[in-house]
């Protein structure tokens, strides 16, 4: 309703400023209910005069000292008197002439419900044009009388057309400016080029969509804005548009791989219309959400043959170990144990082919690369052989990511046997990480083999297709390349001059910051407890301090806000930071241990099975990912 009003209101306040004559409308308490904007010229008044609730005596006082009235002798009981004539008010016409020489009408007529309104006409040209024929009225002949009445009547006219054009040019610019605030709002880059392809109009978001490329394009070719290489994707739907179609695409731009959807509409000028997208993260959601009902789908067809045909090896196993125990010759007992390692291997794909097509969901949990790719590291190094090196490279901004560490890492350590088995008994295997305009976390795999063949760069995603014989199952890089589409990723096979490569793109997903509250810190050694104080600061925590486990169990009872609790193994005291977690069982605050013992010693391993445990050295990424992950349900 409120939507209606306004809109009925904006309506008549349009029609009112149509109007040539001045008009004002004062209530029954004489205030200001309505004027347009010819009043307010007329009479040079200030805002506050034309402003719904307007005193009247104000307006009559503002223009009585300005002369309008003549020579005014005592100004307030001038307007007294004015304002005593307004509450008897009656209708009435007037003309008078103003101190500037003006002429007008005066018309007024009161309101049935209080108040009155009043029109104020200018018949200045019209006095001076009656003065003049009455002087040389008996000189004139009945034509010329005629023609001027003709053209005084067009005069009027052409002043109404002009006062038209002026309120309707005042309404365009009212409404070009709310258009361009609201377009310069949108997400996205709304554009006009013109026949020639040089832009007409821009909302000033192309940067904004397409890193690199310029706000300000008005004047520019089309070409120019973009670039050679983002134009060579565009040109052939806008020719397309050209020839009066409306193509809808979609491409992805070189600097951050960004995907960008873009659609041409031609108009009736020979120009087109351009709006254009980001609509990389809307991709990576359908790429995800297209894996995982093709996943569903595969354990749909998978599983009911999977059942028969373990069903039958279980069967061939049977009757082969029966056929062992039957005192058969060497020939046949060599026969029967290759059928029987056969129908092993059977039962290892089908294991294969399960965790392929199993419900396995995607935990992104916030993850520091660099201690993701150090760990990586850890797990990878005892399965190579001495004369293989591994080495990881973390090139990605300091910050913690949204990653399910535990099968990114299952991927990675995937990709490397494979690059071990390439590079049978000496080579390099390298790991690195880097980040793609914050837009996506490109993580490659190279080694030193052979590199890949033409057909395994073709083949080498798809399930069962392997290059080792009877020792591969071919299902290592269709399960990395699984869990890289349920993160809405990719990845690409390729061969560089030393050997393959494999490189997954992820999205590049920043963990949210965790809101700082009271942390406990429990440090006996004075100098660490200030430099891990500081880091938690940094952090946004408040900090309250112990250096005991009695100490620590005395601000947990006094202080139910603590919101995470960072304790040194060793402690002042009998007690140590297993004893402190023992503790706090059932209080629901995260504990996170730290400690400068080797990873060997009983105590360090006692801690790693009960709480997140950080070796000193450690940075304040590494503290604030740990507390993140704790934080993170």
């Amino acid at each position: 309703m409120d939507q209606t009003n306004q809109k009925y209101k904006a309506l008549t306040t349009a029609g009112l400023n149509l109007i040539a004559q001045a008009l004002s409308i004062y209530d029954s308490d004489l205030r200001l209910a309505v004027c347009n904007r010819r009043f307010q010229e007329m009479f040079d008044l200030p805002d506050a005069l034309v402003t719904p609730g307007a005193r009247f005596d104000d307006t009559i006082r503002n223009i009585a000292q300005r002369g309008d009235y003549g020579e005014v002798g005592n100004l307030d009981g001038f307007v007294r008197t004015r304002v005593e004539q307004a509450k008897a008010f009656e209708p009435h016409y007037m003309e008078r002439t103003r101190a500037n020489g003006q002429v007008i009408s005066v018309e007024g007529a009161p309101l049935p419900q209080g108040g009155w309104v009043t029109v104020y006409t200018d018949i200045t040209q019209t006095k001076r044009a009656e003065t003049l024929l009455r002087a040389r009225s008996a000189e004139l002949s009945d034509q010329v009388l005629a023609n001027s009445e003709q053209l005084s009547a067009t005069n009027r006219q052409l002043a109404a057309s002009i006062k038209a054009l002026e309120e309707a040019k005042h309404q365009l610019t009212e409404m070009e400016s709310r258009t361009r605030l609201m377009t310069e709002m949108m997400p996205a880059h709304i554009a006009h080029v013109d026949a020639a392809g040089y832009y007409t109009y821009s909302n000033r978001r192309l940067s904004s969509v397409i890193p690199g490329c310029p706000s300000e394009v008005i004047g520019l070719h089309i070409s120019q804005a973009l670039g050679e290489a983002t134009f060579a994707c565009v040109e052939p739907h806008l020719n397309d548009a050209y020839q009066g179609n409306n193509p809808v695409f979609e491409f992805t731009e070189n600097l951050d791989s960004r995907r960008i959807r873009v659609a041409f509409t031609p108009d009736d000028a020979g120009g087109v219309y351009i709006l254009s997208m980001d609509t990389t993260e809307e991709t990576q959601t359908r790429v995800a959400l297209q894996q995982s009902r093709r996943k569903a789908m595969a354990a749909q067809l998978t599983s009911g043959l999977a059942h028969d045909f373990a069903n039958l090896l279980t069967i061939i196993l049977g009757m082969q170990g029966r056929l062992e125990n039957m005192g058969l010759s060497a020939d046949a007992a060599e026969m029967v144990s290759a059928t029987q390692g056969a129908a092993r291997r059977g039962g290892r794909l089908l294991n294969r082919i399960a965790d392929m097509t199993n419900n396995r969901t995607l935990r992104p949990k916030p993850n520091e690369m660099l201690a993701l790719l150090q760990d990586l590291k850890t797990l990878a190094s005892p399965s190579l052989p001495q004369g293989i090196g591994l080495s990881v490279r973390d090139q990605t901004p300091d910050a913690a990511l949204m990653l399910d560490a535990g099968m990114l890492q299952d991927a990675l350590l995937n990709l490397i046997l494979n690059a071990r088995d390439a590079c049978g008994s000496t080579g390099q295997i390298t790991v690195t990480a880097h980040s793609s305009g914050r837009i996506w976390i490109r993580i490659t795999v190279t080694d030193t083999g052979p590199g890949f063949s033409p057909e395994a760069l073709e083949k080498g995603m798809q399930p069962f297709f392997t290059t080792k014989g009877g020792e591969g199952s071919g299902l290592g890089l269709p399960m990395v390349y699984d869990m890289v589409k349920l993160a809405g990723g990719d990845m690409a096979l390729t061969n560089t001059a030393t050997g393959a490569s494999v490189t997954l793109r992820l999205p590049y997903r920043v963990a949210p910051a965790v809101s700082g509250g009271l942390a406990l810190l429990v440090e006996d050694n004075e100098d660490l407890r200030a430099m891990f104080r500081d880091m938690l600061v940094n952090l946004g925590h408040s900090v309250v301090e112990a250096t005991s486990v009695d100490e620590a169990t005395a601000l947990i009872a006094a202080l139910p806000d603590i919101m995470v609790i960072l304790s040194d193994i060793n402690l002042t005291g009998a007690g140590t930071g297993l004893d402190l977690l023992e503790r706090t069982q059932g209080s629901a605050i995260p504990v996170i241990l730290m400690t400068s013992l080797p990873q060997s010693d009983p105590l360090f391993q006692s801690a790693l099975s009960l709480a997140p445990v950080l070796q000193k050295p450690f940075t304040q990424g590494q503290l604030s990912t740990l507390i993140q992950n704790e934080a993170t349900p």
